[in-house]
């Protein structure tokens, strides 16, 4: 432990995993507490998110658990109180709830596609509507959205409902950023490539029109400049550095997680 986040409060959402392993937001909710947050641990799988904080009491962290729907506002104003009452504060909010189905503008229902700007955007308007007026009045705080290389180019199958929310979450991270940047509150966006969390195995690899998991995983060997697809860690450091003081002169921008994915015209 370096404590990059001692004496901090660090609320992560999505902080579960759809199955066994490490997802990204477990990974940084377990990361956040071994450099010294105390993370309120949230999740609307609750047994997912008591997995998690088990993971962060054997780290020797503190955590505090909350069934919440991020999509939900009463929800989430009961999460944020509840966080609050424990531990007084909240110094960093990791939004990391999101999820893609497959399907273009004539595929996909209209129902499908607002549910998909609910998951991947409108619950981070909701986190930051009711988390933002706690860190003005604590005199600061970093925010950290979790989007998607999705958000930013075709990738070779549809899912226009996801692409457009997380294309959208990073202007809204921008907005945020410059709104809040008087009230010392810091707001970025980390950009996941390939990654193989459970999410790979136990949805993306089952979505119609998706490849089977074996191919899913040797793709990334050419199409990704290192060769291969990262995990839940490298997000959760990307994450991590962040929300760190570290990062006090970062705000209203991206870090691309993705092995030079991006960078690459083909």
């Amino acid at each position: 432990m370096t404590n990059r986040l001692a004496d901090k409060v660090a609320l992560v959402t999505g902080a579960g995993s759809v199955g066994p392993g490490w997802g990204n937001g477990r990974a940084a909710a377990v990361l956040f507490a071994r450099e010294g947050a105390r993370v309120v641990v949230v999740d609307r799988d609750r047994a997912a998110a008591t997995e998690t904080a088990r993971l962060i009491d054997e780290a020797k962290g503190e955590s505090l658990i909350i069934e919440a729907d991020a999509t939900d506002l009463a929800s989430v104003t009961a999460m944020a109180d509840t966080a609050l009452k424990r531990f007084g504060r909240i110094d960093v909010l990791l939004n990391n709830v999101g999820g893609s189905i497959t399907g273009g503008p004539v595929e996909m229902s209209v129902e499908d596609f607002r549910r998909q700007l609910d998951l991947n955007l409108t619950s981070v308007f909701i986190t930051c509507k009711v988390v933002l007026p706690t860190m003005v009045g604590e005199g600061g705080g970093a925010i950290v959205n979790v989007g998607s290389i999705g958000g930013l180019r075709h990738l070779g199958h549809d899912h226009v409902g996801y692409s457009a929310g997380k294309s959208a979450l990073v202007q809204f991270t921008r907005q945020i950023a410059v709104r809040y940047a008087p009230d010392n509150i810091r707001c970025n966006t980390v950009i996941p490539g390939m990654i193989d969390t459970p999410l790979l195995e136990h949805r993306v690899s089952r979505q119609k029109g998706r490849a089977d998991l074996a191919t899913l995983r040797a793709e990334a060997r050419t199409r990704v400049p290192l060769g291969r697809r990262g995990d839940a860690w490298d997000v959760a450091y990307a994450a991590l550095f962040l929300a760190s003081d570290e990062a006090k002169y970062i705000t209203g921008t991206e870090i691309l997680v993705d092995g030079g994915l991006m960078a690459r015209s083909a």
